[in-house]
């Protein structure tokens, strides 16, 4: 039986008018510390996005999206954050903003493989 280990995840919403608390679900974040796993996988699906609010800055949107999984990997390319620990960009990631995009607060689980377990997440809650 493949080994149990506890992750943490966050979902990356889309709120394009925080006034009225609406938000897209645009992606998910996971983290497994004990196997030192970050990565997150992000899908916006535009025209949603745009029957909802018409004027939206679509590119914008997607430049900032592509932006968390270089963040997750870390490294120079992806600028300051990028060159902190781990487990110090999960934190920077997922701390509350009121920006356009935003992360959910952070759920826990156990899964066996954090890879399949964030394809089923976005699976489940964002496609």
């Amino acid at each position: 039986m493949p080994k149990q280990i506890s992750f943490d995840y966050a979902i990356i919403r889309i709120v394009p008018r925080m006034e009225r608390a609406e938000f897209i679900n645009a992606g998910v974040i996971v983290f497994a510390r004990t196997l030192r796993y970050l990565d997150a996988r992000a899908h916006l699906d535009i025209e949603r996005v745009r029957s909802l609010y018409p004027d939206i800055d679509i590119a914008e949107i997607e430049r900032h999206l592509s932006l968390i999984p270089k963040i997750c990997e870390g490294g120079v390319s992806a600028g300051p954050i990028g060159e902190l620990p781990q487990h110090e960009r999960w934190h920077w990631l997922v701390s509350p903003r009121s920006t356009m995009i935003q992360t959910s607060e952070v759920h826990s689980g156990i899964c066996t493989d954090p890879a399949e377990e964030l394809e089923h997440l976005m699976k489940s809650l964002v496609l």
